[in-house]
């Protein structure tokens, strides 16, 4: 490698704040001909910087967009106990199945990174584009779903009331697909290209808008529940009619680095989408596998009474609340990685990947642990004023902290097996970790001995610490140069082979 050729691979002009230095580097070339270079142009600090930086705005977001739901149960959990139940159920549906739109954007923390990394510029908005087109398609049989959801609803609920409620929201609610999509792949889009904080931007601005749209149209109004829905599709059209608006706003101001593809070239969009649904569908399997588990519990805590429902419903809040930040962590931590995959960094993989892991995913294991454990009286309270309720949760939460310990490297380490392109693992562990140890532990534990929900959250961690320990076990043992390679015929596949 030339001193020319060396300076361009280590250029910082990606504003991805890699360190420059003038090292030798190890040239490996496969039997492909395609070439990976063992040169190392940042360090563990650089890395550990980095990735706390871009993670900040991210949970700052997911925390944000949680609260759209969050605030439709507020609103209507001020008018009467029927409403509420029907538009929780109407949540925990939505949630489920809109979370097929999260996973099929889990393709983009792959592609986008890896193409930015590897100067392939126009791929990136290709991969923006064809990822919103492939969800499209894959919204069809969900808004379907939305619009007949009394019929399946009916099955697994006993009171026609809360059936009719659930399925007049969910109508309503499939006008707000289009926003979701756009905002979920936009979101990918721009934080490939560094941009962490503008997804941050819109929900500044649009969470309280829901806010406000819930308290003029549940109230002042006077529409009643079927409002918080009107309110909540508003405003992801609004989130998804903002990324767009400034996507197109900096479209072309990146000069050569501009990264998107001419609307006019709309051929490729809807052509070679083989290689990114083998990446989205994993990704599905990841998101849903667990989703699905953690609801499972609530649903089985109802065989306890009120009570022991109640602890699950404040428990799996704050369980949620707390896993934002490792996945905000995992989300950042798979860009940066990603990023150095097309650069072609061997060893700026591993020690990102090491930052990660041993460095970041300690520090988070300890303070969301100690954070369950000391503060589990006081969090508990914000959520519940009943002292059984509470109570409960006080004997839950310690239980928990010992899960998230866990929990965190499996998420770090889910982070680096989507910037590796390697879902499918994830995917296949999840279900082992999940279905083949997790649930049945938990439901023995729960009904056949005298845990209780607590034997629910003991069996699950059991799965948790099987999943996490898989994952940071592949992780660890990663063929980089293998990942590369195939890394560039992935690229070169979904352009049809024209580099």
């Amino acid at each position: 490698m030339t001193s020319k050729d060396r300076a361009e691979s280590e250029e910082t002009s990606s504003g991805y704040g890699s360190i420059s230095r003038d090292v030798d580097a190890v040239v490996r070339t496969d039997f492909d001909g395609h070439t990976s270079v063992d040169v190392t142009t940042t360090t563990s600090g650089a890395e550990f910087k980095e990735i706390g930086r871009n993670a900040a705005p991210l949970m700052i977001t997911f925390l944000l967009q949680m609260s759209l739901s969050f605030m439709t149960v507020v609103s209507v959990g001020r008018l009467n106990a029927l409403d509420l139940g029907g538009v929780s159920l109407a949540n925990v549906t939505f949630t489920a199945t809109s979370a097929i739109f999260q996973g099929l954007a889990t393709c983009l923390d792959t592609l986008c990174p890896q193409a930015y990394g590897s100067k392939r510029y126009q791929l990136v908005g290709l991969y923006f584009q064809r990822c919103v087109a492939i969800s499209t398609l894959f919204a069809v049989p969900i808004a379907l779903l939305w619009w007949f959801s009394a019929h399946a609803l009916r099955l697994v609920v006993d009171d026609p009331r809360l059936v009719v409620i659930a399925a007049r929201y969910l109508r309503v609610m499939v006008s707000s697909i289009p926003g979701y999509i756009i905002f979920e792949c936009g979101k990918k889009y721009l934080q490939a290209q560094n941009d962490f904080t503008t997804g941050q931007y819109i929900l500044f601005v649009c969470a309280p808008l829901n806010a406000f749209f819930n308290y003029l149209l549940v109230f002042r109004l006077g529409m009643g529940y079927i409002g918080a829905p009107i309110a909540t599709s508003v405003t992801f059209m609004l989130m998804g009619i903002s990324i767009v608006a400034y996507i197109w706003y900096q479209k072309g101001r990146n000069g050569d680095m501009d990264c998107w593809n001419p609307m006019c070239n709309w051929r490729p969009i809807f052509s070679n989408w083989e290689p990114m649904i083998s990446l989205a569908v994993p990704g599905i399997v990841m998101i849903e596998a667990e989703f699905l588990a953690f609801e499972s519990l609530t649903i089985l805590s109802a065989k306890f009474g009120t009570e022991a429902l109640a602890a699950q419903s404040v428990v799996a809040s704050i369980q949620t609340l707390t896993f934002q930040v490792p996945f905000s962590t995992g989300v950042a931590a798979s860009n940066r990685i990603a990023y150095h995959i097309g650069k072609k960094r061997i060893n700026d993989c591993r020690i990102a990947t090491k930052t990660t892991i041993i460095q970041i995913g300690v520090i988070l294991a300890i303070a969301n642990f100690l954070f369950l454990v000391l503060g589990r009286k006081q969090v508990s309270t914000f959520f519940s004023k009943d002292e059984g309720v509470v109570a409960l949760a006080v004997q839950i939460l310690p239980i928990i902290g010992v899960n998230q310990f866990a929990d965190v490297f499996n998420v770090l380490a889910a982070g680096v097996l989507r910037a590796q392109g390697r879902q499918r693992i994830g995917g296949i562990l999840n279900i082992l970790a999940y279905y083949v140890v997790g649930l049945p532990v938990a439901v023995t534990l729960g009904f056949y001995t005298d845990l209780g929900v607590k034997g629910f959250w003991i069996g699950l961690g059991c799965g948790i610490f099987v999943l996490s320990i898989g994952e940071v076990y592949c992780v660890w043992n990663s063929n980089w140069s293998q990942i590369i390679h195939d890394s560039h015929l992935l690229h070169k596949s979904t352009q049809g082979g024209n580099l």
